[in-house]
């Protein structure tokens, strides 16, 4: 069904390389699509469910559904690697946080295959919330206090005054706790951090690198949430202590491709970097499309990547939602409606018009264990694929 769609609403087919994205559920995955596509890149899919929102999507030529790494890693990587050699592929982008399994493909690939991301070794190191914090801080970068939750130090901290609980291997805010005035908080399993809690505002970042130059960085704030994903959200544009903190971060590493951090920016303006995220988030929605397409493709002949104009985008269905979700408080039901329709819509394309008008059916997948099960739908979205624990690099 959808090879006729593509076809009639494509138009002329693209001739440039064939690019793989690992992930088609996410609306930065279509994001991405539509970037490459403006480059004049084909793009396909590898996608552990059936259905998702990339697959209606003009943008995309074929959608390969795949085992979840985390039912079988060794059948994902063999079954990326199919994909690769069947389409002829020459870049592969990791999507979300299936990004640290496919990093194991970096020595099984083609010479002509290029992946943008790090090796394992650095993802997993940024990954992983101690280590990250341990490594900022060993650069002399401001991060919150962090310890295993079996440290003494960590009791300090508990006993000291408020405090966040997370495990050291996370996504989407899944097991993060706020506990207030040293209240005690059972942590349930193992691999849990306590980190010191900042008073401020929240602000995340995304960076794309090429060998440690920095292409773009884009900062954004939450306006709506569901959970603790923000799902409207808005572009900030002077925060000088988060712009310094992340060029400081980035000297000297060859780092290549996308990056993310989350910051507490306190009362005196000092930004606290509380984790990191080396991937897309977000953030993509702000960068301007055609030129996000070419530094993916030839970011060594891209000097710096333009913004969109806009400052405000959302996933709509999702706001509305949660609108309606605080009916019983009108001032903040009311808050969420107006940012419903002052905010630009990230899936809706008037060229590109599937996605947005088949995007629950396309959700299902997501949609359904969080109806039914009660999960978040952070963790319905991430489950399948997110690497939630240490351990060495998987093989390919």
């Amino acid at each position: 069904m959808f090879d006729a769609f593509h076809k009639f609403l494509a138009g002329t087919p693209q001739t440039g390389p064939t690019v793989l994205l690992t992930l088609g559920r996410l609306p930065k995955a279509l994001e991405l699509a539509r970037a490459l596509r403006a480059a004049g890149c084909r793009v396909v899919i590898a996608e552990p469910f059936r259905w998702h929102v990339c697959k209606p999507s003009r943008a995309v030529a074929a959608s390969y559904q795949v085992t979840s790494p985390n039912q079988d890693r060794r059948a994902y990587l063999r079954e990326l690697l199919d994909v690769i050699a069947r389409e002829n592929v020459e870049l592969v982008v990791p999507v979300s946080e299936e990004a640290l399994h496919v990093a194991a493909l970096r020595e099984s690939l083609p010479a002509h295959v290029r992946l943008l991301c790090p090796d394992f070794a650095a993802l997993a190191r940024l990954h992983d919330k101690l280590a990250f914090a341990r490594y900022a801080d060993s650069r002399g970068l401001t991060v919150p206090p962090t310890h295993p939750e079996t440290d003494a130090a960590a009791a300090e901290l508990m006993a000291a005054g408020d405090y966040v609980a997370k495990p050291a291997h996370s996504c989407s805010g899944i097991g993060v706790s706020l506990c207030r005035d040293g209240a005690r908080h059972s942590m349930g399993e193992a691999g849990m951090l306590v980190q010191g809690f900042v008073e401020g505002d929240h602000i995340s970042s995304l960076t794309l690198l090429h060998e440690g130059r920095e292409l773009v960085t884009v900062l954004y704030r939450g306006a709506v949430y569901a959970g603790t994903v923000a799902i409207c959200f808005e572009r900030v544009d002077v925060a000088a202590s988060v712009h310094s903190w992340i060029r400081k971060f980035c000297e000297g590493i060859k780092y290549s491709g996308f990056i993310a951090f989350d910051f507490i920016v306190d009362a005196q303006g000092e930004a606290w970097a509380i984790e990191c995220n080396p991937r897309p988030t977000s953030g993509v929605h702000f960068l301007d499309s055609a030129a996000l397409g070419r530094a993916m493709l030839s970011p060594e002949s891209v000097d710096t990547i333009p913004l969109k104009p806009v400052t405000r985008m959302q996933w709509a269905y999702s706001t509305l939602t949660e609108a309606y979700a605080a009916i019983l408080r009108p001032a903040e039901c009311g808050r969420r409606f107006r940012r419903l329709f002052t905010s630009r819509d990230v899936v809706w394309s008037l060229r590109d018009p599937l996605p947005f008008l088949l995007m629950t059916p396309m959700s299902w997948e997501i949609l359904w264990p969080a109806i039914t099960t009660g999960i978040t739908l952070g963790e319905a979205t991430q489950r399948d694929i997110a690497w939630l624990s240490g351990g060495t690099e998987p093989q390919a």
